[in-house]
Formats: structure tokens, C-alpha cells, sequence
């Protein structure tokens, strides 16, 4: 007899954020391509994958399958570096649908990983996610279930130094044991709890309902590991049993008992819990003096406008979407609260099927109807997000929608932050115009709760970039070095180039070898140009470049190409009053000076010469130290008038 008996559903099964997105992901793709592949399934979870197979969409399990440019669903668990870089060499289209909260895991792996940090990673050794993260380290990683594990690699590990992360669906209890323990025998390791916060509530959740139930009912993939841990950790309390799908149900033994509590693995979608709460309505129902429906109504919390509220979509259609909302109501959200999005349908917005959190506007008991708005909903995540990274100094990303007074605003999560002028670009000078409908980093300064209201920071975000590249280009930086950077400015006496957190200066006589009036003629602002380190201040944050390539220095070409006593067609290229300066090649010229310029004695060197005059002279003597070369026109006259003219000379200074 089950006249008492309950039935109660956590409010955390389900899909979780990451699954729930990349399972969209793929939905969202289906028209785009005709060959999409899986790499591995989606989720664990064989109604999905099915129907996916269904609409063309294979699941493959080694990237040795990928035919060249075939698009390839990357899932939630995250993979290594070497399988993006194999995708790469096979062109494949990669939709990356990794768990943004496994992408951070990937991110710390590698920074530790970089910094010199043995990488200890808390979870299932075999699992995909594990395996990702541990694609992420360079160095030394090593994997720990328990705390027994977690010593015999502490015995190898001996005193280097250990950073620890954990999978996002690692059991939590087991973790707060793990992480004691690593606090006595690594006193010194960054140690990061990156059990995902929906994992943790979830078992949470699951355990107090446990606790007061005779039997759990534990929905989800035989092979998922968030789906099997959930029923580790309800198994301690009370009876469990696993199941994938409502059928599974009819070999359970349910006589006898007072409490039932059902959840469900991440990997599954909301229709097959309803499922499975229907056949157990069917199931049951058969016993004796037991009215399930009024246990299950019982089990479904009661609303009101203003609740915030979990559903799941029925149909869809231009000018609404219904959702179940667990009630006898028929819920509906007119397509105006939807989304702010004009552009938008509403099945761009949802599908049936769909898990969604609306909040209640209106209930009419007498019509059967709950009028409920998604956007409103989208807001309150949106800015509780906003509060978040304010609190955390997260970055986020937005796009710049609009230039008003004082500033720009930047679209991020659904919310508009204001951003003021001097928080937004680097340079007062800089135009905001510039910004609009460009995705910026920015960071939350200030938030005004009770006015719903955030100030942002974009400079403070460039800022920080910038002073991490300049740290790490000086650390790195060796003189000789080239390097590529982008021409900031150009000055009368040379150009300051961006090498990405540091300036560095050309100065004019390092931009070319040849002869220039000014910077401009050889590179424009904007352009992006290869330069040479000359000289390195780390003190004073100083950095000499070179844009003259050895490869052309004029000098060796010269040196290469002729000898003293070679004659050369010279071309004047200036006038002095010791001589005139004439180039023989492109960035050597050579002095003639003005006892080598006539047979004759010579008082005004323009009397015979002119800018842009072509002469024939030989080179009398090459300095390769000092870099100068001495012309002579006279070498090239007749002996007799050399001779004539010396004489004429002598007489002329004996008169005098």
C-alpha cells in the first residue's frame, strides 16, 4: 500500500549550463552543414546522440576519422592542444562547444603549466574532460581520485612545486578530504576548486534529499561521470538505481515505501524526466488507494507573480511559446518577452524542448493561463553576472553599441554598461567613434545595485595588457633580436613603433640607408614592419630599433662592387665651399674635393659644379674605418695639363 507515499524532484536535475549550451550548439548548426561530425558523443546521454544520428549528425571517436575541411563539433568535456593542432592540419571547420568552466580548467593548466607548476588534476583518469586538461599541460600532470592516490604522487612529486585543479563533476566530499590533506603535505600549492558550482548544488541537493528518502531514482547516461557520482553520493542514504530512460522503471520494486526522490545527471534533457515522472504516475497508480498525481502536484512548487520559475517548451510559434511550468496552467511568453532582440524570432530565440527560466507576470486562474517573460529573466542573470565580475575583477566582453555624452555604452550578458570617456581608450586623443560596434574587454568599477545600473573600465583592461606584455617583453627581449611591431607615430626625428605593451623608437638615421627628408617617406602610421632590437634601457623602459636591413647596407655593396683607382660615374648631389659631395651609389657618396675638381686653381666650387651634375671620377682612396671615400676629376686629365696647371700655380703664389 502506498496511500503516504511521496514523490519528490531536486530542483537541480537537468541539463547544467555547459551541456545545455553545446547541445544547443549543434541543434543551431544542423543547417549549416550536411556533413557535421561529433568528436565523441555531445553528452552522455543515448537520446540525444540518437536523434542527432537521426538528423545526419554522426558522432565520431578519434580525430583520425575527420575528412579535410569537414566541420567537427568540439563537445563540452574540452579537448587537448594536439587535437586542435591536428584539426588544423586537416582544415577542418572546428565549432568549438567547449564548457566556458572547463576552458578556465584548460587556462589554468597551462599557465601553471608555463610557470613551472607540476599540474595535479582531481578526477577520473579516463575521462575525457581529464584527459583535455591534461592536454593543456606542458610539464608534469598527474591524476588523483582519493587521497591514497594523491600520496603515492606526493612520494614522486617531492618538493617541486604543485598547483591543483579538479574536474568539473569531481565529488565534492571527496574533494574537501583531498584538499585538507594537500594543505599538510603541499603547505605551499595553488590549489583551485574548479568543481563547477551547478556539479556541486546538484550533489548537494541530491544528498539532503537522500537523506529522506527510502528510494532514489537517479536519471542519466550509464557512461556519465556527473550521472554516476550523483548516485554514489545518494547510495550512501538510501536504495538507488540508475536509469537512462522511464521504461527502466517498471523492474523497480516501489512497494513499501513512504519517500521517493528523483534527480538527474547533467547530460539529461528535461523531457525525459517528465517521462520518467509520468510512467512512474502510470506505474503507480495501479497500486492500491494511491493517487500519484496529487503526490506529484504536490511535489511541484506553487507560484506567483513575480516568481522566477523552471520549465520546459511545448511548442513554438511566431507570436508566442507555451512552457510547462509544472502547475495546471498553460504557461505563455508573448514573443515581445522573449528576447530585446527585434531581429529575432522566436525559434531563433528557443525549440521545443527547451529548459528555460521565465519569471511570472500575470496569473489568471479562470483562463488557465500564466503569462511568463524570459528576457526579464535574461536581465536579472545578466546583472547578477555584472555583480559578480565586479566582485571578482572578472574581464568581460561586450560590444559597443552606442556614443552618448560623456562616453560609450557596452552591451555584455544582456545588460548596458556605461562606460565614460576616460575609461575608454587609451589615449585622450583617441576618437570613441572608433569603438563602435567593435567587442571590447572591459572590466565593472562601479555597480549600483537598487538602480540596476554598472560603470565599466575598457582602458583598465588595456592597461593591465599591456603592463603583462611589457613585463614579459623585457623579460624575453635580447639585442639583435627582430621583432614585429606597428608604427604608433611618426616624429621629425624618427618613429615610435608598438610592440605590444612597450614603444620602441627608430630613430631617423636607423630607418633607412639611403638619404630621406623625413620618416613619413619611408612608413605611415598603421603600417606593420619588422625591426631590429639596437639597444635594450629595462630600467627606464627604453628600446632603440633598427628598420635598416644589414642585408642592403650600401657599404658592403659598395665595398663588394669596387676598389680604389676604379673610375665611377658620380652624380653632385651638394655643394660646399671645400668640395662637392656626389653620390656614386644608393646611400654612398663620395667627396670631391676642391683641389681634385679642375686642372686649374679653383675659388668657387659652383663656378664649375652643380647639384645634379653626372661627372666621371676615380676613386683616390677608400677610409673602410671612418666610412669615406675621396673622389678625384683632376685623376682623370691629361698628365701635360695636371703639369701645366701645377706650374700656372707656382707662378700665381710666387706673385702673390
Amino acid at each position: 500500500m502506498l496511500t503516504n507515499c511521496k514523490i519528490f524532484t531536486a530542483k537541480s536535475a537537468g541539463f547544467c549550463f555547459g551541456v545545455d549550451r553545446a547541445v544547443k550548439i549543434v541543434y543551431n548548426k544542423l543547417n549549416n552543414y550536411d556533413n557535421l561530425v561529433t568528436l565523441g558523443p555531445i553528452i552522455h546521454n543515448n537520446n540525444v546522440v540518437m536523434d542527432l544520428e537521426a538528423k545526419g549528425v554522426r558522432a565520431i571517436s578519434d580525430v583520425s576519422q575527420v575528412t579535410e575541411g569537414q566541420p567537427v563539433v568540439i563537445r563540452s568535456h574540452g579537448v587537448g592542444l594536439d587535437v586542435y593542432e591536428e584539426l588544423e592540419t586537416k582544415n577542418a571547420v572546428v565549432i568549438d562547444a567547449t564548457c566556458p568552466f572547463v576552458e578556465r580548467i584548460h587556462k589554468l593548466a597551462r599557465k601553471y603549466s608555463d610557470e613551472g607548476y607540476v599540474v595535479l588534476i582531481a578526477g577520473d583518469e579516463k575521462h575525457p574532460e581529464v584527459m583535455g586538461i591534461r592536454g593543456h599541460c606542458k610539464g608534469k600532470s598527474y591524476v588523483f581520485s582519493d587521497v591514497s592516490m594523491l600520496l603515492k604522487i606526493a612520494e614522486e612529486i617531492g618538493n617541486e612545486k604543485v598547483a591543483v585543479v579538479s574536474q568539473t563533476t569531481f565529488n565534492l566530499a571527496v574533494w574537501n578530504e583531498c584538499a585538507l590533506k594537500i594543505g599538510e603535505i603541499f603547505p605551499d600549492a595553488q590549489v583551485n576548486n574548479t568543481i563547477c558550482n551547478a556539479t556541486a548544488e546538484r550533489q548537494r541537493e541530491a544528498r539532503e534529499l537522500a537523506k529522506q528518502s527510502d528510494l532514489m531514482i537517479i536519471v542519466g547516461g550509464r557512461h556519465s561521470s556527473n550521472t554516476l557520482k550523483l548516485k554514489n553520493v545518494c547510495e550512501e542514504y538510501c536504495r538507488c538505481y540508475l536509469i537512462e530512460g522511464a521504461e527502466e522503471l517498471r523492474s523497480i520494486d516501489f512497494s513499501g515505501l513512504e519517500f521517493i526522490g528523483i534527480s538527474a545527471g547533467a547530460s539529461t534533457p528535461a523531457y525525459i524526466i517528465k517521462e520518467v515522472q509520468n510512467t512512474m504516475s502510470e506505474i503507480l497508480l495501479n497500486e492500491e488507494e494511491f493517487d500519484f498525481a496529487e503526490a506529484l502536484e504536490q511535489s511541484f512548487k506553487k507560484i506567483y507573480t513575480g516568481a522566477r520559475v523552471t520549465g520546459y517548451i511545448t511548442t513554438v510559434n511566431n507570436s508566442e511559446v507555451t512552457v510547462d511550468i509544472g502547475t495546471k496552467h498553460t504557461g505563455i511568453i508573448p514573443a515581445s518577452e522573449l528576447t530585446d532582440d527585434p531581429s529575432l524570432k522566436p525559434e531563433d530565440v528557443v525549440k521545443v524542448g527547451d529548459e528555460i527560466e521565465v519569471i511570472v507576470l500575470k496569473i489568471s486562474d479562470q483562463d488557465g493561463l500564466v503569462t511568463l517573460s524570459k528576457k526579464k529573466v535574461d536581465a536579472q542573470k545578466g546583472f547578477e553576472e555584472i555583480i559578480k565580475a565586479k566582485e571578482e575583477g572578472t574581464v568581460l566582453t561586450g560590444t559597443v553599441t552606442n556614443v552618448v555624452k560623456g562616453g560609450v555604452l557596452v552591451i555584455a550578458n544582456g545588460v548596458k554598461v556605461f562606460v565614460p570617456a576616460s575609461q575608454a581608450t587609451s589615449r585622450r586623443d583617441d576618437k570613441l567613434e572608433e569603438l563602435l560596434k567593435k567587442s571590447v574587454d572591459f572590466k565593472i568599477i562601479d555597480v549600483n545595485e537598487a538602480r540596476q545600473r554598472a560603470v565599466g573600465s575598457i582602458r583598465a583592461v588595456t592597461k593591465e595588457a599591456r603592463a603583462a606584455a611589457k613585463a614579459e617583453f623585457f623579460e624575453g627581449v635580447e639585442v639583435g633580436a627582430e621583432v614585429e611591431g606597428t608604427v604608433k607615430s611618426v616624429l621629425d626625428y624618427g618613429v615610435f613603433v608598438d610592440l605590444g605593451g612597450v614603444d620602441g623608437l627608430i630613430r631617423k638615421p636607423d630607418l633607412t640607408w639611403g638619404r630621406i627628408k623625413h620618416p613619413s617617406e619611408v612608413v605611415a602610421v598603421g603600417d606593420k614592419i619588422v625591426v631590429t632590437i639596437k639597444d635594450v634601457d629595462k630600467e627606464n623602459g627604453k628600446v632603440s630599433l633598427s628598420y635598416k636591413k644589414e642585408s642592403e647596407n650600401p657599404w658592403a655593396m659598395f665595398e663588394a662592387k669596387y676598389n680604389k683607382d676604379d673610375v665611377v660615374s658620380v652624380k653632385v648631389v651638394s655643394i660646399t665651399s671645400f668640395g662637392a659631395f656626389a653620390q656614386i651609389m644608393d646611400g654612398i657618396d663620395g667627396l670631391i674635393h676642391i683641389s681634385q675638381i679642375a686642372n686649374k686653381r679653383v675659388n668657387n666650387v659652383a663656378d664649375i659644379l652643380k647639384v645634379g651634375d653626372v661627372v666621371d671620377a676615380q676613386i683616390i682612396e677608400i677610409d673602410a674605418e671612418q666610412k669615406r671615400i675621396s673622389l678625384s676629376m683632376r685623376a682623370l686629365l691629361p698628365e701635360e695639363e695636371v703639369a701645366e696647371e701645377a706650374a700656372e700655380e707656382a707662378v700665381e703664389a710666387t706673385e702673390e
